[in-house]
């Protein structure tokens, strides 16, 4: 059966098309980012596969798309990492490090120091040395106390985005 070709039918096949293709480019629904959690006897660096409580300084957790359990990192450099790697997911639902600023502990980050890794600010190259015994960014929340930590530590103050590929890779 052939079905004739008409100003008609054209219009509707282009008109089935356009829709189609606007369907097909329309971004998927952005998935809520999950609270952060807080670290439990059971948190487990990523890379390192140690316990997070046994190291000190601030930490952090990626939340991949599916996942109800973060992705559990010792140290900060390591969150950047991951992040960098083709061969990690990539369907990041939520980045979260301790914020120093609002820690009372360096050895173990307060309960509740959480903050989007995306809103905090980063000292890097400074002296200090994180839990996995290697030069670390520090984050903190407000500029104001990255700024005096850099003061009295050395390094610079960067945002995430900021945050130059070679300073991640760098031992």
């Amino acid at each position: 059966m052939r079905f004739p070709i008409t100003p008609r039918t054209t219009m509707a096949c282009l008109l089935l098309v356009s829709l189609l293709t606007m369907a097909a480019c329309t971004p998927k629904e952005q998935v809520p980012a999950p609270p952060p959690q807080e670290i439990s006897l059971d948190a487990v660096g990523h890379y390192c596969s140690m316990n997070l409580v046994e190291h000190a300084g601030p930490k952090g957790q990626i939340f991949i798309e599916g996942r109800s359990q973060p992705v559990w990192f010792t140290a900060i450099k390591q969150v950047f990492a991951y992040t960098l790697l083709p061969e990690e997911p990539k369907a990041i639902t939520g980045i979260y490090v301790n914020d120093m600023g609002k820690s009372k502990s360096w050895d173990q980050p307060d309960t509740g120091a959480w903050i989007a890794a995306r809103e905090a600010w980063y000292v890097i190259d400074s002296d200090y040395v994180g839990g996995m015994g290697a030069e670390d960014a520090v984050p903190f929340g407000e500029k104001a106390e990255a700024d005096s930590f850099a003061a009295k530590h050395g390094g610079r103050v960067v945002a995430y985005a900021d945050v130059p590929e070679e300073y991640v890779w760098r031992q």
